[in-house]
């Protein structure tokens, strides 16, 4: 269900918490604490019950950190966030640092003292970022502690339960693929890097790998859990027995042996005392996992987490879920578009009261699992907050004569959506209009695309930047990002981005985004999802060619587009996208949204 930040929001956090803090700290004997917004599993939504950096400050992005000591603190988050942490953080208590200009680690170094003791949740932070902050330490003559238990839990007095969201079997119609046969595959990859097992702490690939679904996580249909899968034999899973309904827990039985999770850490020294060579992702997994593997007597072998990418190469029943799923979103989003437009030019319609009214229609389709994500929701200047999030103190009326954002998606069983528009409420200023084309045909270049095998994300993502590049504009976010079938709406490793190295493959669904935020006045962004599809020829070409095809099927605001600024090539491009999204939807629609919907897809 829809919710704002009040609804989350901790009026005592910033220096009462940090004084509660720091004393725990002082009977730890540690001088200083580092606090990243991060479960033990390193997924991108966190339960309540590890929400400790929004605890310890009050900030509710999806990246950050904090690091306290004695006499001094500070957060670190991105570029998508410098706007949001200032709203929600006392600076005075926590002045805000950029994530990537001033890393923690340079902010440490300046400020380290020879025999400090800096600790750290060792299950909190991933192997490559203790070697990291490791050797920050080592250089000051400081000393980096590892801890079993974190000192905020120990004064978060009202702190929430661990989540006990029931399991559900994920259908292999759906699937595409039984959990046995996923299995072996894994199970091979293990092998061919000479392990004897493997760690997975991805929420998300141990639903993929075993055929489940969970309900522990905001938005992410995914159980927490570990698991441990050996190169031959049955897998461990590590799962609240609560979870589990006597069906559920019988089937995986066939499959895994299921195991609480206090037995997880036993498991892994079990491994490291058999001399046994373990396969863990040092971008994922916990020092703590590490530690309890190595000082066992184990060896680690390091190595990305192998259920990544054939959980990102979608098969045909998965590329199927997703054209339905999408089809259906479609239809509740024109009619969301339809209702927009007849109710946001009185000047009476707010943030929440849209945001609201799209996820109203998207659960009339019966079949809504969840909204994908906190939608978006940004009139005015909160548009040029790229992850803006509603609050009730921050919900603006949406003014008439400006470009309304609204970011937003869906979880079907068969699919997962998000798509971004930027609708014109009134007349629009001739710079708005500008803008609003440099972004869609930054857009349309990624749809349009062709690219040979081996292509990465970061080879295109200049493509939908370079209108804007022309123009002296850009966006601080990355163009594209990986979305999963019917589990979290940011997967990876694909992306679309100046990071994405990965290759692009067929059967990979990532998002196309592109924006501009001029601040302080609106945002622009304009979102579909694209599945890459199989290589083929070009005629007059030597080599067959990857390409996209577009899932999402609803109509960009013509009144926005500056028909001057589009290459023919574009205005044909986007008139086709417009004739496939009338006619995939006319015959789902009501009369007065067909009506709406032929106007708002007229060529140009």
């Amino acid at each position: 269900m829809f919710q704002t930040f009040d609804d989350l929001s901790d009026p005592s956090c910033g220096a009462p918490h940090a004084a509660l803090l720091r004393a725990e700290l002082k009977q730890l004997s540690l001088d200083g604490f580092l606090v990243p917004r991060a479960d033990a599993h390193q997924g991108e939504y966190v339960p309540p019950h590890d929400c400790r950096l929004q605890w310890l400050t009050g900030f509710s992005g999806s990246a950050g950190t904090a690091a306290v000591l004695m006499d001094d603190a500070a957060i670190f988050v991105d570029g998508r966030y410098t706007i949001q942490v200032r709203e929600q953080v006392d600076m005075g208590v926590f002045p805000a640092q950029h994530l990537i200009n001033e890393p923690v680690t340079d902010w440490l170094a300046a400020r380290l003292k020879p025999g400090q003791r800096i600790g750290y949740d060792a299950m909190l932070h991933p192997v490559r970022e203790v070697r990291r902050l490791q050797s920050v330490c080592d250089k000051a003559g400081a000393e980096l502690v590892a801890l079993d238990q974190n000192p905020i839990d120990a004064v978060w007095k009202d702190r929430p339960e661990a989540p006990v969201g029931a399991v559900a079997l994920h259908s292999e119609k759906l699937a595409g693929r039984s959990a046995s046969d996923k299995i072996s595959e894994i199970q091979a990859a293990i092998a061919a890097k000479d392990a004897g097992a493997c760690v997975l702490t991805q929420p998300d690939s141990i639903a993929w790998l075993f055929n489940i679904r969970g309900s522990d996580v905001t938005h992410n249909p995914v159980p927490l859990s570990f698991a441990v899968v050996p190169a031959s034999g049955k897998p461990s899973l590590f799962i609240d027995g609560r979870k589990l309904s006597n069906s559920v827990r019988e089937t995986l039985h066939a499959l895994v042996d299921v195991e609480e999770p206090q037995g997880f850490k036993a498991k892994l020294a079990d491994l490291g005392k058999d001399g046994a060579s373990v396969m863990i992702d040092p971008a994922l997994a916990g020092q703590g996992i590490a530690d309890a593997i190595v000082n066992a007597g184990g060896k680690l072998v390091e190595a990305a987490d192998p259920v990544l990418l054939p959980k990102a190469i979608k098969n045909d029943a998965e590329i199927e879920g997703a054209r339905a799923a999408h089809l259906r979103d479609a239809v509740a989003y024109a009619k969301f578009l339809c209702w927009f437009d007849d109710i946001a030019p009185s000047g009476e319609l707010d943030e929440i009261g849209a945001a609201e009214k799209l996820e109203q229609f998207r659960r009339e389709t019966g079949v809504l699992k969840d909204i994908s994500f906190d939608t978006i929701s940004g009139a005015g200047p909160n548009g040029a907050i790229c992850h803006y999030r509603v609050s009730r103190k921050s919900n603006l009326m949406i003014p008439v004569g400006r470009p309304f954002l609204i970011d937003s998606g869906a979880q079907y069983e068969d699919g997962t959506t998000d798509i971004t528009r930027t609708l014109a409420v009134g007349e629009q200023s001739a710079e708005m209009k500008r803008h609003f084309t440099l972004v869609l045909k930054g857009h349309i270049a990624i749809s349009s695309a062709r690219f040979p095998l081996g292509t990465s994300g970061a080879q295109l993502d200049t493509l939908a930047r370079i209108d804007l590049w022309k123009a002296g504009l850009d966006f601080d976010h990355g163009t594209g990002h990986g979305v999963g079938a019917y589990l979290s709406v940011h997967e990876g490793p694909q992306r679309i981005a100046k990071t994405g190295t990965v290759p692009l493959k067929p059967g990979m669904i990532l998002s196309n985004e592109p924006g501009y935020y001029p601040a302080g006045e609106y945002g622009i962004r304009l979102e579909n999802l694209e599945l890459v599809t199989e290589p083929s020829g070009i005629e007059g070409g030597e080599r067959p060619m990857l390409a996209f095809e577009t899932l999402t099927l609803a109509p960009f605001d013509l009144r926005l587009v500056n028909r001057e600024l589009l290459s023919d090539a574009e205005r044909d491009w986007l008139n086709a996208y417009h004739g496939k999204v009338l006619a995939q939807l006319s015959p789902l629609l009501d009369d007065k949204t067909l009506t709406w919907l032929e106007e708002a897809t007229a060529a140009i």
